[in-house]
């Protein structure tokens, strides 16, 4: 008998949620900016010395299902300067963990009084219940993967500690969680089967050095290491997303056995 293909195969893809300021005269774009940010992100003010000839988009899609609860956004736009404020948090329904990933150019960020500079593909760790701020100095060009506070809390109890801290995407595992993160484009999350999108970014990280990609295989790598506390599974590169979201479909996610 023939194996019936799995209903995610058969999923129709979710809808990519898109705000630009293309859609409103110059002198109205950075009002309109922060409401988009309200709307699409948390409620937050944002600056930028660009005011007058500001320009920036925020695609947003779900990764699997709504239910699993993960985000991914991108954010492409002039230089600005985003505050998420005590105000603000007041205001909030919903809060979340944002981990972000910028390619092009250096920017910094502030958070539980630590402050650090990151460079083109690191990525950071915040959190929307406590005051933050990111300083885009030349364009606000990021990813950044929306997750539930206690899926993150359940395999990272440390998560407090690790806000604002640089995680070095230039080597080690530092490098296979950035070139994950930057596969995760709104466009591959709401495209079914995620597997896909894993496999490529796990043949990606493995030949990154070498200048050409091969599979990732336990047998030559340790079950479990860390970036900055991160507990990732060598086995699937990336599988501290996989566990919860895989292209078999599951309802929850899930923290990484010991």
């Amino acid at each position: 008998m023939p194996t019936q293909p799995h209903a995610e195969a058969h999923r129709p893809p979710a809808a990519i949620e898109r705000w630009s300021t293309d859609a409103v005269p110059p002198a109205q774009r950075l009002d309109y900016w922060v409401g988009a940010v309200c709307e699409g992100f948390l409620e937050m003010e944002v600056t930028s010395p660009q005011a007058r000839h500001f320009d920036a988009t925020l695609e947003s899609a779900p990764l699997g299902t709504p239910a699993l609860g993960i985000g991914v956004n991108r954010v492409r736009g002039s230089a600005q300067d985003v505050y998420r404020t005590r105000r603000a948090i007041e205001r909030s329904r919903s809060n979340f963990y944002y981990l972000l990933c910028k390619t092009d150019t250096a920017w910094s960020v502030e958070q539980e009084g630590r402050s650090a500079r990151m460079l083109p593909g690191d990525a950071v760790l915040v959190d929307s219940r406590r005051s933050y701020a990111f300083h885009f100095v030349q364009s606000a060009d990021t990813i950044s993967l929306e997750l539930p506070t206690a899926w993150v809390e359940s395999w990272l109890p440390d998560a407090p500690g690790q806000l604002a801290c640089r995680i070095d995407g230039s080597a080690g595992w530092g490098s296979v969680l950035s070139r994950f993160v930057q596969q995760l484009t709104p466009e591959a999350a709401s495209a079914p089967p995620l597997v896909r999108v894993m496999v490529q970014a796990a043949r990606s990280s493995a030949g990154a050095g070498s200048g050409q990609a091969e599979t990732i295989s336990a047998s030559r790598l340790p079950r479990t290491t860390s970036v900055c506390g991160w507990r990732v599974r060598a086995a699937s590169c990336a599988s501290w997303a996989i566990s919860g979201c895989s292209a078999a479909g599951t309802s929850r996610l899930t923290p990484l056995p010991s």
